[in-house]
């Protein structure tokens, strides 16, 4: 019996530190996820988890003196200053640092209850903070996670205090306890998720009002602005975060479509740069701006940014006409399109864009004197080996359209790409590409052959934005991400005006589709959804999804009754058909489902008794496979006349039969039964098989 209370309240305690670390856990995510934790503070916080969970586990002992945790308190109230001064660089982000100490120190140090509940606080203190500081589907799975094992937690922490009282009778019912009560916590967990959900939805409701962000957080894309290192690009190709979803109005959408930011004129060998104070305000009326005219529309599209560090406007090609909720724009000195300022999260802008290119200059009748200079202007220091590579490449060719053709095919197969940025600092970051090094990536490509277009007197500029996307079938919008960023020329022509190349060969590894690829779309489309349906769920995101459930049912119900009138319209002679083909075969189907719900039952309880039964006779029977032996024998003896009443308990039940042969074996029986159901003596199972299986062999 004190085995059984032992083995309940170990199962028990275990449960409970399990919990509560996933607790901390959960709310520590979805802290991390947000974004704001720094790279120190995220490591050290999951090596304090992963030791507690070794200690929890039993694979790991450790005692911490409370002198010694005292000190190391008291050591980072006065490490508090120099953080803030010279680490951290700020109150905010040194406060974090010292929560998310004590944090560590509590995690591996707690013992006691008061310690259990403050880690308890700590958590959901974590997932509040984390609830301010993100809006993002993530929040909403670390928020199911948290619910789980906050359920776990409470509902073992009740049990465990339970079992530490004195019991008066000693129960073996804890088998399979954790899977059991982890299942409750699930479950329980998913209603309350159920019910939340369904309250969300119906309830109107703003973005605004459901989550308040403390601080914008935003993706840094360098490149977009009005100057650009070469190796900026490169830097933000390695991360794959989606910055803007497009949703195409055209049936028919062209592959690897360049979507251009912006353009840069001035280069001094290592950075691209805009002139500045050159930018020019044109209002926007009404919502509407056209951007040109005279040209059919090719190309309709919505353009949604995500929260992106840059006022850059993407386009597909030459925009014509935009729609856009913005008083007015910039135009840049590139025939880029700016806001002025960072847009808010979430904003869109729809555009209708023309793709090939124009057949006369993009503005006015030419280059001006001016303009012309600046699209020609060479580094002061350039490399007399870029001049003579740039008119061995061109040679033979007779327009400069042909000549830069010439360069870009080129460069195309001459060199290789990589992602993989020059061990070290050069002095002359193009010479080293074109004449030693031979790889890079797209910016290196696009900002040689700009130079030596120049050198061969063709006007060029260096283009940035993103190319191609992914479609992504669940939601039909294609997702663009930082990796996708991309830089190309723009040469001026006579005759074409300023007209695109891409001297940039394939990536090797960008036609590859893998698991971890196919995951992130599942992912994305979970946060598209999450902020569509949400986080923007507001009375006009209301109004049409009861439209769409009340177009459904109307077509729902209209089918049923289209059906309806249909078959009478058929009449008799299509049911006689259909019985004379599927009629056998229906009829077949229903007397053998008519056996198997006869037969099914029986066989399947008494198969769970034999196997309970040998269980029994090997001593490892349980407390359910005593129940099943005693129905089995009540079964016996209500066939010999016997009904035990509902109020009997075995015991009484026992002292009512005669005083035979069989109530002997029906005392013996419930002796053994007691002992195994409510004793936890496990050397009364096979006793209690045997004198069943004798119970079965006697005659009535």
């Amino acid at each position: 019996m004190a085995r059984a209370s032992t083995h309940a309240a170990a199962s028990a305690e275990r449960f409970f530190q399990f919990s509560l670390l996933g607790l901390v856990t959960s709310g520590y995510l979805a802290v991390a996820g947000s974004g704001y934790l720094d790279a120190p503070t995220i490591v050290l916080t999951a090596l304090a988890l992963a030791l507690r969970a070794l200690l929890v586990a039993g694979a790991v002992r450790l005692e911490i003196s409370p002198r010694v945790v005292t000190a190391l308190t008291i050591a980072y109230i006065g490490f508090f200053p120099l953080d803030y001064l010279f680490f951290a660089r700020g109150f905010l982000e040194a406060t974090v640092h010292l929560v998310f100490f004590l944090v560590v120190v509590k995690v591996a140090t707690a013992r006691t209850n008061r310690d259990y509940l403050y880690l308890a606080t700590i958590a959901f203190l974590e997932l509040l903070a984390a609830a301010m500081l993100s809006a993002s589907f993530s929040f909403f799975a670390y928020l199911a996670l948290y619910l789980v094992f906050a359920i776990g937690a409470f509902t073992s922490a009740e049990i465990r205090r339970s079992l530490e009282q004195r019991q008066a009778v000693a129960r073996n019912g804890m088998r399979h306890f954790s899977l059991r009560l982890g299942s409750l916590a699930g479950e329980i967990a998913l209603g309350i998720l159920v019910l939340t959900a369904g309250l969300f939805f119906v309830l109107p409701r703003t973005a605004d009002a459901a989550f308040r962000h403390l601080i914008a957080r935003r993706f840094y894309l360098p490149g977009f602005s009005d100057q650009v290192r070469l190796g900026e690009i490169g830097e933000v190709k390695t991360s794959s975060t989606p910055v803007m979803h497009v949703r195409f109005y055209t049936p028919v959408v062209p592959p690897n479509l360049h979507w251009r930011g912006g353009a840069l004129s001035h280069f001094n060998g290592r950075t691209w740069a805009n002139p500045a104070g050159l930018d020019q305000r044109i209002p926007v009326e009404r919502g509407r701006r056209e951007l040109g005219a005279g040209h059919p529309v090719e190309l309709s599209y919505r353009v949604e940014l995500n929260a992106i560090d840059t006022d850059a406007l993407f386009f597909a090609g030459t925009p014509l006409m935009l729609e856009i909720k913005h008083a007015s724009l910039l135009r840049t000195p590139g025939d880029g399109y700016r806001l002025g300022h960072v847009p808010p999260p979430g904003f869109y802008y729809e555009a209708t864009s023309m793709l090939e290119d124009r057949g006369e200059p993009a503005r006015g009748a030419g280059l001006s004197a001016a303009e012309r200079g600046l699209f020609l202007q060479l580094p002061s220091r350039l490399d007399p080996r870029i001049v003579n590579l740039a008119h061995e490449m061109a040679a033979g060719q007779g327009s400069d359209f042909e000549r830069a053709r010439a360069l870009e095919t080129r460069l195309r197969t001459a060199y290789a790409y990589t992602l993989e940025l020059p061990s070290r600092e050069v002095s002359d970051p193009l010479a080293y590409f074109l004449f030693e090094r031979k790889k890079g990536h797209c910016e290196y490509f696009a900002s040689a052959m700009a130079v030596m277009l120049r050198t061969l007197g063709i006007p060029s500029r260096l283009a940035n934005g993103f190319l191609g996307g992914v479609k992504n079938p669940l939601t039909d919008l294609y997702v663009v991400r930082a990796s996708d960023a991309h830089t190309w020329v723009e040469a001026y022509l006579a005759g074409r005006g300023w007209t695109t190349f891409d001297p940039t060969p394939p990536d090797p590894n960008s036609g590859r589709i893998s698991l971890w690829s196919r995951l992130a779309l599942y992912a994305d489309a979970a946060e598209t959804f999450w902020q569509e349906w949400v986080v923007g769920y507001d009375m006009g995101r209301q109004g049409m999804l009861a439209d769409r459930m009340q177009q459904s049912g109307w077509t729902w119900g209209m089918r049923w009754f289209e059906r309806l009138r249909e078959a009478r319209e058929r009449g008799t002679e299509a049911a006689v058909a259909g019985l004379k083909r599927y009629g056998l075969w229906a009829g077949a189907g229903v007397v053998w489902a008519a056996l198997l719900a006869g037969l099914l039952p029986p066989f399947w309880k008494r198969w769970r008794t034999r196997r309970g039964a040998r269980r029994l006779r090997r001593g490892q029977g349980s407390m359910a496979d005593a129940t099943l032996l005693y129905a089995r024998m009540l079964e016996l003896l209500r066939r010999r006349g016997y009904e035990k009443p509902a109020w009997f308990t075995p015991r009484e039940f026992a002292a009512t039969l005669p005083t035979t042969e069989l109530g002997g074996l029906i005392a013996q029986f419930t002796t053994a039964y007691n002992a195994l159901r409510f004793g936890g003596r496990a050397e009364a199972a096979p006793q209690l098989s045997a004198l069943l299986d004798k119970l079965e062999r006697r005659e009535v």
